[in-house]
């Protein structure tokens, strides 16, 4: 079993699970430390442990990798190519040679690269945009181990700082709006995007991934993708059968009326061939109704799979509605739970302040013990 000493730092790398445990840049993700000390003082060795709301899947990678049985869902694609691909990533000779085939393919789409929006032609050269065209058509990631590990390493270096991504000067996490992106390229003399050789430049990006080998997990590691409202019966149903019970429910639920991730993953959304979904549970929560739903049916059928003594561990926001409703409804689920808040080590900026609420400097957790 990974132990979290030997995990060590894990934003230094110096493990291969370190190394895979901080894969995909995404907003509102778990500080990766702290998901390891969560997982390590409020559970045990062949507990099960479950994340409604996954993310990246970080509390499931470290339930995983410290021997707990671990189940994630997430409705978002990009985050659930993360945690699929670091909790189980196919082998760095196939993912290069699976590179290289698809770079073959770029000669291809040299018509298509004239015909695309303005945005992209800023964005990406040549090279880069006849490469991530191939990607979107020839690369199977739903279904393909391989093709899901590659999609996930392009995805990561999709788009960021001047150098370190494919594309021209953009942030690494947040895809900023195409007009907005043009107008600011062209005031701040980036008019014309890096010249990459996108095989190149992966197989670097590959090779230092790869470098200290692949995690090793101790235990069971799901990773599902979906609405938390329907897959959530799938987990209550299984556990049913098998007669299993849950010990830790880990997890940050999304903020009412904060972020819609994917909006704010748009480009990465765009890689993966898909449109933006209209499904209420994708969009930003400015219905409190929908919210409150949503944390309703979720941590009501959380509530079915929980052992009598299990620990229910949420992170959520400082502001009243949010805070208000996400503990009452789990007062009502978990009612004979003792209750205790308590504010939040944020490693940099809180999610709310990131999306410029700057009088928002905490967030807080929930913790329900019994």
């Amino acid at each position: 079993m990974t132990t979290l000493v030997e995990i060590g730092n894990v934003n230094g790398s110096s493990t291969a699970a370190a190394r895979w445990a901080t894969f995909g840049p995404y907003f509102a993700m778990f500080p990766i430390n702290f998901a390891f000390q969560i997982v390590n003082e409020y559970s045990k060795e062949g507990d099960y442990l479950i994340d409604p709301f996954a993310g990246r899947f970080s509390a499931v990678f470290a339930g995983a990798l410290l021997g707990r049985n671990s189940v994630g869902i997430e409705i978002n694609p990009v985050g659930w190519l993360y945690g699929r691909s670091k909790s189980n990533p196919a082998a760095e000779s196939d993912v290069l040679a699976r590179l290289a085939a698809i770079h073959q393919l770029r000669h291809k789409y040299s018509d298509e690269v004239s015909n695309q929006e303005e945005f992209f032609r800023y964005c990406f050269c040549d090279e880069v945009l006849k490469f991530l065209l191939a990607a979107r058509d020839h690369l199977d990631w739903k279904n393909r181990k391989t093709d899901a590990t590659l999609m996930s390493l392009i995805l990561v270096n999709l788009h960021g700082k001047l150098g370190e991504g494919l594309s021209n000067q953009m942030r690494q996490t947040k895809a900023m709006a195409p007009n907005y992106s043009i107008q600011w390229w062209k005031s701040n003399g980036f008019s014309s995007p890096p010249e990459i050789d996108p095989q190149e430049f992966l197989s670097n990006k590959i090779r230092w991934r790869y470098k200290k080998g692949t995690p090793t997990l101790s235990a069971q590691c799901r990773v599902l993708l979906g609405d938390s409202t329907s897959r959530m019966l799938e987990i209550v149903r299984d556990a049913g059968r098998r007669e299993l019970k849950y010990s830790l429910l880990f997890t940050s639920p999304p903020y009412q009326s904060v972020v819609d991730y994917h909006s704010d993953q748009w480009l990465r959304i765009w890689m993966l061939g898909l449109t933006k979904p209209r499904e209420k549970y994708t969009r930003r929560f400015d219905s409190k109704v929908d919210y409150e739903r949503l944390l309703d049916k979720v941590f009501g059928q959380a509530a079915q799979i929980m052992a009598e003594k299990s620990t229910i561990y949420v992170r959520t926001d400082v502001r009243p509605f949010t805070l208000e409703t996400t503990s009452r409804i789990l007062k009502k689920h978990f009612p004979k739970h003792s209750f205790d808040t308590f504010d939040s080590v944020v490693s940099g900026r809180s999610q709310t302040e990131l999306f410029n609420n700057v009088s928002l400097r905490k967030e807080i957790d929930i913790v329900l013990t019994r």
